[in-house]
């Protein structure tokens, strides 16, 4: 009787962190692959994981930081309690490979994995490595990458370029539910705005500050993030808003006419897969390390998305944004429909296959 191969995969913080692993989740069971997943105990990626019917371990995550903080002395501490709990699971479980999608929890997990001898495999999303996935190469025996400009961050000998992995399930909406869905009573063509999984306060204030002038011609559907429902305009017609969604969110893709989004590397993928006209509000410099106006720039300038900087959002700019992306829908489309970057799905599971196989080493 053949051994069971055993994979332990991580990532968390932010669904982009996550949704790449649930798109391998699939492939990888119908491989014969036992799967267990090890997060925080208590992020986003515990309720997303779950969910899927995957066994769920959460241990102590710290977060780290690229500046002083006085959370950096007691993050330090959490950092190395879930070091030792990942080294203890991992010596359980006894996994032929890990497959870490990032987040700050990864890279206890990850230093645990590699003490452990067993092979680490990193996705990384966006163009320039997340100080977790920097701090994770050098114990990896393979990275990932999604764009081709990432190819010089990575140590010489380890770079794959699998592309991003997307849930085929993204691919299967129906426009009819997706208006079930929201409720909208009439045709109008639809805008969904995306600010995250955490939620843009900006970008919800600028939406709401033009629903009038926008209502009159699109319905809106609004994902705004947990806590940020204003439950005031939960009854105005043509708007719809939820905190966050999951087996809703394809058949909300093909209801959406246009996208209005962050700038994380695992939306902009789908966008492409769904080949639907976006504008990108990247997080700014002052809120982030700059990797999503990047990821952003990088898509203008294959002509697959418009951008608006952060800094210049307010209403009118907004407004100004979304009609001439509607004008130009179509350009956008068939920039989109030339592209060659497809699902990282079967690429991804060839290197696990063969990292886990031991026919890498």
């Amino acid at each position: 009787m053949d051994e069971e191969k055993v994979l332990v995969m991580t990532g968390g913080g932010t669904s982009g962190h996550v949704t790449p692993n649930i798109a391998l989740l699939p492939y990888l069971k119908k491989e014969g692959y036992s799967i267990h997943y090890i997060g925080s105990r208590s992020g986003m990626e515990k309720e997303l994981i779950m969910k899927e019917g995957i066994p769920y371990h959460g241990i102590s995550a710290g977060k780290l930081r690229r500046y002083f903080d006085l959370k950096n002395l007691t993050d330090v501490f959490r950092v190395a309690s879930g070091f030792f709990q990942a080294y203890s699971l991992l010596g359980r479980l006894r996994p032929s490979a890990l497959f870490s999608k990032g987040g700050f929890v990864s890279c206890p997990v990850v230093w645990a994995a590699w003490m452990r001898k067993i092979p680490v495999i990193i996705h990384e999303s966006d163009i320039t490595p997340g100080l977790t996935n920097r701090l994770s190469m050098p114990f990896a025996r393979a990275v990932c990458y999604t764009f081709p400009e990432t190819a010089r961050y990575i140590p010489e000998g380890k770079g794959i370029r699998t592309g991003m992995p997307i849930r085929q399930s993204l691919l299967e909406g129906d426009r009819r539910k997706g208006r079930e869905i929201c409720g909208f009573a009439d045709a109008k063509p639809v805008i969904m705005v995306i600010g995250g999984s955490l939620g843009s306060e900006n970008i919800n204030n600028a939406v709401r500050s033009i629903l009038d002038s926008l209502l009159k011609d699109f319905n809106v559907c609004h994902i705004c993030g947990k806590g940020n429902v204003k439950d005031e305009l939960n009854n105005l017609n043509g708007y719809k808003q939820f905190e966050y969604v999951n087996e809703e969110q394809p058949h909300l893709y093909a209801l959406a006419d246009l996208v209005v989004s962050r700038a994380g590397a695992t939306v902009l993928y789908e966008l492409l897969a769904l080949k639907k006209p976006n504008l990108l509000i990247p997080l700014s410099r002052a809120a982030s390390r700059g990797d999503q106006i990047q990821n952003a720039a990088s898509f203008e300038k294959q002509g697959y998305s418009m951008v608006l900087p952060e800094e210049e959002l307010d209403g009118g700019s907004l407004i100004n944004a979304i009609y001439d992306l509607w004008r130009n829908a179509e350009r956008f489309t068939v920039s989109m429909k030339k592209g060659t970057d497809v699902s990282g799905v079967q690429s991804v599971l060839k290197v696990i296959r063969e990292y886990s196989d031991g026919r890498t080493v």
